[in-house]
């Protein structure tokens, strides 16, 4: 079976920036991922390259920004009030921090400034304005069931668990 919209694949991936430095790697942890295909669970240009390629393949390929996280925008800073952040006493410029936004959500960003009660992030993804590269291996295609459709997730081993 082909990787194709509604699928479900599992791959073995690891991701490189732009200057060749290793970022993260699935092989890491030892279990492949698990993604349901054409439902936004991972970035446009790696699921776009997955199309098409069954279980075995092996293959390498260059994510550009606006396919990934964007082009870095320079004026994505804005400041947060301290209470916002767990932890706000750890926090140092240049680390990676995560947000506890109002409606419940949170977001990571990184620290640029702090000051006595507020804290300076920038919102841009980490990754924005930087090219990608995945060497990916497929290790398993099949079909999502209607449950993992509706859900826009993968459910079982390796998936989301409900009760």
């Amino acid at each position: 079976m082909q990787v194709a919209k509604d699928s479900v694949v599992s791959l073995h991936y690891t991701l490189h920036a732009d200057d060749g430095l290793k970022i993260e790697s699935s092989r890491d942890g030892g279990e492949p991922v698990h993604i349901l295909i054409g439902h936004g669970g991972i970035i446009p240009g790696l699921e776009k390259a997955l199309i098409g390629h069954a279980a075995g393949d092996q293959f390498q390929v260059d994510v550009e920004p606006q396919e990934a996280y964007g082009e870095r925008q320079e004026d994505n800073i804005q400041r947060v009030p301290k209470k916002y952040f767990k932890e706000a006493a750890r926090l140092r410029p240049g680390m990676t921090a995560t947000l506890s936004m109002k409606d419940g959500g949170q977001r990571s960003v990184t620290v640029r400034k702090i000051g006595s009660s507020v804290v300076d992030v920038d919102l841009n993804h980490p990754l924005a304005g930087h090219k990608l590269r995945f060497d990916v291996e497929i290790t398993a295609v099949r079909e999502a069931t209607a449950e993992e459709i509706s859900h826009r997730h993968v459910h079982g081993p390796g998936g989301v668990q409900h009760d």
